[in-house]
């Protein structure tokens, strides 16, 4: 739910590219995360108070939870959380948790997450990368993807089937 989160709010702002890396190093005992985007950016305050969860710039509700519980999960497992953001250049936000501690949330439906993302907002560079140790260095372009569909959608349907059995398996 944190990575569905972190790119919603990429798309929110505007992003024409975002990158997701998922970085697993069981010697360093991490899994990090890592979200790029060239949206909108935010200002050095805005920064600031968007781990606070009485603080949103979204009009329909008046909290905003994904960064703050993703802040919170991070170091309950002995990680951190880094945000790096420049008005008009776009945000990066690092997630980085202890991989084997007892806190640290399932991955979940990665290959689901980041297909399903892909299919919602066709008009969005999206590259996934995804690096495990020394054994599996997978990377998914988008740009990539449309070459071979050769005008194809990417959300239909059989694309979708067919993007998410190659995510999963070059993650496996």
């Amino acid at each position: 739910m944190h990575i569905m989160d972190i790119l919603q709010n990429s798309t929110r702002a505007k992003a024409t590219v975002i990158t997701l890396e998922v970085l697993l190093d069981s010697e360093a005992d991490t899994l990090t995360l890592v979200f790029k985007d060239n949206g909108c950016g935010m200002s050095e305050e805005t920064v600031r108070k968007v781990v606070n969860p009485f603080f949103t710039t979204r009009t329909t509700r008046k909290v905003g939870l994904g960064l703050p519980l993703l802040k919170q999960n991070t170091e309950q497992t002995g990680g951190s959380l880094n945000i790096d953001s420049t008005v008009g250049v776009g945000t990066t936000v690092t997630a980085v948790f202890g991989l084997t501690h007892l806190d640290t949330p399932p991955m979940g439906d990665l290959a689901g997450t980041v297909v399903l993302t892909i299919s919602a907002y066709p008009d969005i560079r999206f590259i996934f990368h995804y690096k495990r140790d020394d054994d599996v260095d997978y990377t998914l372009d988008t740009d990539e993807v449309y070459e071979i569909l050769d005008g194809m959608p990417i959300n239909d349907p059989d694309v979708i089937a067919s993007l998410r059995e190659m995510v999963e398996e070059n993650i496996k």
